[in-house]
């Protein structure tokens, strides 16, 4: 028997934090867009607690900013943030690869060659939120082969912001 849960269930406040996540990073909201409880209460159709938690985690991940007098606003992205974000991924990144192609084996091969013909399916799609999700499973797979767990929940960290950077870059 297996009692293993597959599909664990997802809080209101985890489906909250997706939905305004994915609004910051396609743009839907800017940079510098105020965001105001009650309307993020009312597109949601939630309580004000869990808006104010989904504030505050996506403060942590650096995609709010709390202004004084002003409240939340969306943060602002500059080309110093950015290279800094890139940086700091790039050297995670490569050590993650390294490792990861110690520790291969044929199972993950695969698996990282249909993520690879994915993400070319994606960009060939021209769907931001397709290339995200892929391109977020590929990394997971390195990084977990590679053993990096606390790197990957560094990269996890930044990832609002890369996908932001992405989303942008895209659209240009």
């Amino acid at each position: 028997m297996n009692l293993k849960i597959e599909n664990p269930p997802v809080t209101l406040r985890e489906l909250c934090l997706d939905k305004v996540r994915n609004a910051i990073i396609t743009g839907y909201f800017p940079s510098g867009k105020r965001l105001v409880e009650r309307t993020l209460c009312e597109e949601l159709g939630v309580s004000r607690s869990v808006v104010r938690e989904v504030i505050r985690y996506l403060e942590a991940e650096g995609l709010v900013e709390i202004l004084p007098n002003k409240g939340p606003i969306v943060s602002l992205l500059n080309w110093d943030i950015a290279s800094q974000i890139y940086e700091i991924r790039l050297l995670l990144e490569q050590s993650a690869v390294v490792d990861c192609t110690k520790n291969l084996d044929e199972k993950t091969a695969e698996k990282l060659k249909l993520l690879l013909e994915d993400l070319k399916a994606a960009f060939a799609a021209d769907d931001i939120n397709l290339i995200i999700a892929t391109s977020t499973r590929l990394y997971e797979t390195i990084f977990t082969t590679a053993n990096h767990h606390i790197a990957w929940e560094v990269v996890q960290r930044l990832n609002g912001r890369i996908s932001r950077l992405r989303a942008m870059t895209m659209k240009s």
